[in-house]
């Protein structure tokens, strides 16, 4: 159903299902405690965890934990490709919601989409619970229509464009001392 930005946003914080536009492909997302509703409505496998989203890389770091080396690596990483289509996947504090891990909570996928519509959102909801709009093993779906057509009870922006690059984001997973590469997008993260 496609709604204002402002419905949007106060849909979203009374905990809601919504999508809108990122950097890659749109979102579905919900609130970090409402985040079941994302798994119920996707058909999706718990063993697969969802990524928090957020305008900011401050808004983030409240959910991840780590020693006072590791932040100044992972705020390296953070400056060169965010808001970019980079998700890191670090030790969650306890601050998440198990339901955002539910096979395991000790990590957290985290990430700030370079895209202003989200971050608008993002700014206004707080870090939210997301994946991208499909059904569980399905593509991706790209555009508001289709979103509306396969959701429909899922708030949509109206006149909002909702075409990303149409591929996911590079996962990258802190191992403790370097990161594992999840999933290639389209960032190649320059590790040493």
């Amino acid at each position: 159903m496609n709604v204002s930005l402002e419905v949007l946003i106060n849909s979203a914080k009374a905990g809601k299902l919504i999508s809108f536009p990122t950097d890659t492909v749109p979102a579905l997302s919900s609130i970090p405690v409402q985040a079941e509703l994302i798994y119920m409505a996707k058909q999706r496998s718990f063993d697969k965890p969802l990524i928090l989203m957020a305008a900011k890389a401050e808004d983030l770091w409240d959910y991840v934990k780590g020693d006072h080396i590791e932040y100044k690596i992972w705020q390296k990483v953070v400056n060169q490709y965010w808001p970019g289509a980079l998700t890191l996947v670090l030790p969650a504090s306890e601050k998440v919601p198990k339901v955002m891990n539910p096979t395991d909570a000790t990590t957290i996928g985290i990430r700030v989409p370079n895209n202003k519509v989200a971050q608008t959102i993002l700014a206004q909801t707080g870090p939210m619970a997301t994946t991208s709009v499909n059904l569980s093993g399905q593509p991706a779906l790209e555009n508001r229509t289709e979103i509306n057509i396969h959701f429909p009870e899922v708030l949509t922006l109206a006149s909002t464009e909702y075409q990303g690059l149409g591929t996911p984001s590079t996962v990258a997973k802190w191992t403790g001392n370097d990161w594992q590469i999840l999933r290639q997008g389209s960032i190649k993260l320059d590790h040493d």
